[in-house]
């Protein structure tokens, strides 16, 4: 399957490649009969009637960039065969097949009526030139209509994929754009609030300013990592690519915590039920998650105090992050809570957010589902 999908990807980079093999094949095919033995009473097989043969099969190398064009070409050296010389018949109408299903494939509505057009009358025409037989038309009809039939399906397969494709693109920046957002956010926010207590600390603590300005270091220099690691996704393959960081994981939530911690807030830990480790995308939506419900205890709650727990039981992740802030203040909710919600649901859970216990601060609620065996 992986062969296979290489092969298209090189035949969709090399068309030309692709057509000049085809009427190879397509010639093998049509010399087919002038090369096995041939009884007395049947024509001769003549250089002359080859080399039209030949020319019957060559434009089939424009197929793509000028399909209408190559189908008259076939239809007029085919009739000149029949017409000019006798020589061998083939078995099957190879040129005149693909460049049918090329049309019904590539080219627009229009060209194709009149190929519907042409094929009504050069059928029965050569038909009546070769045997006059009923069987024969009736067999050539059916030929062209299955080659004219797979060409239509094969177009709407390949609009099914590049819709596909498009679809998957815009799933793919839209989280790359959720991931840049929970990033800056979470580190302007906390650089901000450092920043703002620098001034302070300078007069009345120097010791807690000199932590501050580096915690701000800290904080600028991981969302740069990150946001190199984001930003290398996006670049174009003539560039070299940023080294692929590993995403992070609930291992990194101390390190995001300290980071929180470094900026004046309290904040507690905990796990319950011998919290395991995760498969790499839900470990990452957690850190995510947790990481955006602290950015949206830092820049809305004014809280003192915040605390973390992670709790496994039947085979569900419990997240929640409660503050000891000014709780909801209703209005809509920002693009961080709704990209909790979107990565919760991304892995079929669910995410509340509201008045945290005894309708005191603020509380982020996610639910993830953890099948057994994948933690």
């Amino acid at each position: 399957m992986r062969e296979l999908r290489e092969l298209r990807t090189w035949g969709a980079a090399h068309p030309w490649a692709v057509d000049i093999g085809l009427a190879l094949v397509v010639q093998a095919a049509m010399t087919m009969p002038f090369v096995v033995p041939r009884g007395p009473e049947l024509e001769p097989a003549t250089w002359p009637a080859y080399g039209l043969t030949t020319l019957t099969v060559v434009p089939l190398v424009w197929r793509r960039r000028a399909p209408m064009a190559v189908l008259l070409a076939i239809l007029a050296t085919s009739a000149l065969y029949k017409l000019a010389v006798e020589g061998p018949g083939q078995p099957l109408p190879y040129t005149g097949l693909v460049s049918v299903y090329t049309i019904a494939v590539l080219a627009p509505p229009w060209q194709r009526i009149v190929t519907a057009g042409l094929l009504v009358v050069a059928v029965p025409a050569s038909v009546w030139l070769n045997t006059q037989s009923a069987r024969e038309l009736t067999f050539s009809l059916f030929v062209f209509g299955a080659a004219y039939v797979f060409g239509r399906l094969t177009d709407a397969r390949q609009r099914a994929q590049r819709v596909e494709a498009e679809q998957a693109a815009a799933r793919e920046r839209a989280r790359i754009a959720r991931e840049m957002h929970d990033i800056l956010s979470h580190a302007v926010s906390l650089m901000v609030v450092q920043a703002e207590a620098g001034p302070v600390a300078v007069r009345a603590a120097p010791e807690r300013a000199e932590a501050a300005f580096e915690a701000i270091s800290e904080t600028g220099r991981e969302a740069m990592v990150q946001l190199r690691q984001m930003l290398g996704l996006l670049r174009e393959g003539g560039e070299t690519a940023a080294p692929k960081e590993p995403q992070p994981d609930l291992a990194d939530l101390p390190a995001l915590l300290d980071r929180v911690r470094a900026g004046g807030l309290t904040v507690g830990y905990a796990t319950e039920g011998g919290v395991r480790a995760l498969p790499a995308a839900t470990g990452a939506s957690v850190y995510r998650i947790v990481q955006e419900a602290l950015t949206n205890v830092v820049k809305h709650a004014r809280a003192r105090t915040v605390d973390v727990r992670l709790a496994h039981a039947d085979g569900v992740l419990r997240v929640t992050v409660t503050d000891d802030g000014r709780g909801p203040q209703g209005g809509p909710s920002g693009h961080g809570l709704v990209g909790v919600r979107e990565r919760a649901a991304a892995h079929g859970g669910t995410a509340e957010t509201g008045a945290g216990p005894g309708g005191r601060g603020f509380e982020v609620r996610v639910l993830l589902p953890v099948r057994e065996g994948e933690g």
